[in-house]
């Protein structure tokens, strides 16, 4: 769906956001009336609160979104979005007194709050529209919410409709965007160029399994993404419970954020060679499916021990990651709905990552502030090595004792990256109840972060 902005020529309504301790100053200045119906309708410039002052003659005359506190706006995120869905059908101009950085962010939480998915039901739009404020780049900002979007639509559509062609689809949709090229590679056609491992989780499905390889860029230094496609997961042979299968919609959800960040970079002009690997499968239960106890054999000639069907993201990434890897880019991110054990830890809200590149990290961390889009950095811990290494085969899936299994993933997919500098992000992509900017549903995470950092980290 479009993030839009309201028509700069349009008759605003002006809108004050204002916090607890600026509300006296500010009433000081206004006529006794603005000040009584302040006062009268219990408005205190606490977070999330929104109030409408009429003219003489019954319109609105001017509007009010509370800021709160620094501490209370240290506890959540997009806090004018909060105000903003409250607010009457109209067209609002922002006054605020913030930073260039937090008038970015307030202004893209209202885009982000206009978002309905509404591809099965009507759903009603939100009433309110910003005028793009002075000093904020408008078209960045609209590239980083449609970007964003993307990603909630890929993740909240049902597995239904977003199998591994449908997800095919959307990846040719956004090349054709773009003026990007992509080739995929499917079925069978995977044994025969050697990516035997995502061939073997999806081959149990009645939709075949395949390979996306998007292109975009002839400058720069090489960025490479690699998302994990997952369209949905029973568990495979080891099959999960029904309340563990209820989300599995959103198993591709690694591979709906490298789309939305790929269109955040191509929309922007970045200059960089983007390369972008989705391995696209369904973990599905049929006389074919992969067993536990079977021993694979990767694109890399690494051998895997399958102790557990249920740990097919790893494998399919595996065998993208080696191809990517044989291209020796600049840098490899790949980014999973990967471990229940990185929810264990972090919980829904973080997006937990791997690097030990000090100027990645650095870049990342900054931006993860400016963008508000937190990220948590995990150990590369090498002394849990031994702990994916069976020694009937160089590889175990899914190590027993259930002791750091994030740390345990990443390094199984570190063990197929040896010629490139690399990053894993194993987040959640869903937000489980509705928040300012965040309807519940798909989530992006960690992608705007990595957005505004790529531009400082590959610039060196």
């Amino acid at each position: 769906m479009p993030a839009l902005f309201a028509d700069p020529t349009a008759s605003a309504i002006p809108l004050h956001l204002i916090g607890c301790d600026a509300l006296p100053g500010w009433l000081d200045g206004q006529p006794a009336a603005v000040r009584k119906w302040v006062e009268v309708q219990g408005f205190t410039g606490a977070l999330g609160q929104a109030l409408t002052l009429p003219g003489d003659d019954g319109s609105l005359r001017m509007a009010l979104a509370g800021y709160g506190t620094a501490n209370s706006r240290t506890r959540g995120r997009f806090h004018l979005a909060g105000a903003a869905a409250k607010l009457p059908k109209g067209d609002y101009a922002l006054h605020a007194d913030l930073s260039p950085a937090d008038l970015a962010v307030e202004t893209l939480g209202w885009l982000l709050a206009s978002y309905r998915f509404d591809r099965y039901a009507t759903q009603s739009p939100m009433a309110a529209r910003l005028v793009a404020p002075d000093g904020v780049d408008a078209d960045h900002i609209r590239a980083l919410a449609e970007g964003e979007m993307l990603t909630r639509d890929l993740i909240n559509t049902p597995a239904s409709d977003m199998g591994p062609p449908d997800l095919e689809n959307a990846a040719r949709k956004l090349a054709e965007r773009h003026g990007a090229k992509i080739s995929v590679i499917t079925g069978d056609d995977l044994l025969t160029q050697n990516l035997p491992l995502i061939h073997a989780v999806g081959r149990a499905a009645d939709r075949a399994p395949r390979l996306l390889d998007m292109n975009w860029g002839t400058s720069g230094k090489k960025l490479t993404l690699v998302g994990k496609g997952v369209c949905f997961d029973t568990g495979g042979l080891n099959l999960k419970p029904g309340a563990s299968m209820g989300l599995m919609k959103k198993d591709m959800g690694g591979a709906a954020a490298v789309l939305g960040l790929a269109h955040m970079i191509m929309a922007t002009g970045m200059d960089v060679q983007l390369r972008v690997l989705i391995p696209a499968v369904e973990n599905s239960v049929s006389g074919n499916a992969f067993r536990p106890q079977d021993i694979l054999t990767s694109r890399k000639g690494l051998t895997v021990e399958i102790n557990n069907t249920d740990a097919e993201g790893r494998l399919v990434l595996a065998d993208a990651l080696a191809l990517a890897d044989e291209d020796k880019p600049d840098q490899i991110i790949s980014m999973a709905t990967l471990t229940g054990a990185a929810r264990v830890a972090v919980g829904p809200d973080l997006a937990p990552y791997f690097s030990d590149d000090p100027d990645f990290i650095a870049a990342l961390e900054t931006a993860a502030v400016t963008q508000a889009d937190p990220v948590w950095r995990m150990p590369f811990h090498a002394p849990y090595e031994p702990l994916i290494e069976p020694g009937i085969a160089d590889l175990d899936n899914a190590p027993s004792g259930g002791f750091a299994g994030c740390i345990t993933a990443a390094l199984f997919l570190r063990r197929f990256v040896t010629d490139s500098p690399y990053a894993h992000f194993d987040i959640y992509g869903w937000q489980p109840a509705a928040a300012p900017a965040r309807a519940k549903g798909g989530v992006g995470q960690a992608t705007r972060a990595l957005h505004a950092s790529l531009g400082t980290f590959l610039s060196k």
